[in-house]
C-alpha cells in the first residue's frame, strides 16, 4: 500500500526533506508508522512529535492505502 508521508518544520529539517511516498507492507497503526519514521532522525523528543492521518489528529488509527500522513513538530502559542 502506498501513503503519502509530509514532514513539517524541524522534522523536516531532520528527515532532510517535506515529502515522500512510502510503500508498507503490512498493517501499522499511525503511531507505529511515526516511529518508523523517526528512526534515525536527530530529533530529541520523539513524543512530542504528533501525527495526523488525513488531517485528524489521532495516532491509533490504521494506516489504508492512500492516506495522507503529516508528522508535526511541537506546537506553542497561546
Amino acid at each position: 500500500m502506498k501513503v503519502t508521508v509530509k514532514y513539517f518544520g524541524l522534522v523536516a529539517e531532520a528527515a532532510e526533506k517535506s515529502e515522500e511516498v512510502l510503500d508498507l507492507n503490512g498493517v501499522f497503526t499511525a503511531s507505529e508508522l511515526k516511529a518508523q519514521c523517526l528512526i534515525g532522525l536527530a530529533i530529541a523528543d520523539k513524543d512530542s512529535v504528533q501525527i495526523a492521518v488525513n488531517q485528524n489528529l489521532d495516532d491509533k488509527i490504521t494506516i489504508k492505502d492512500g492516506d495522507e500522513v503529516a508528522l508535526l513538530p511541537p506546537f506553542a502559542g497561546g
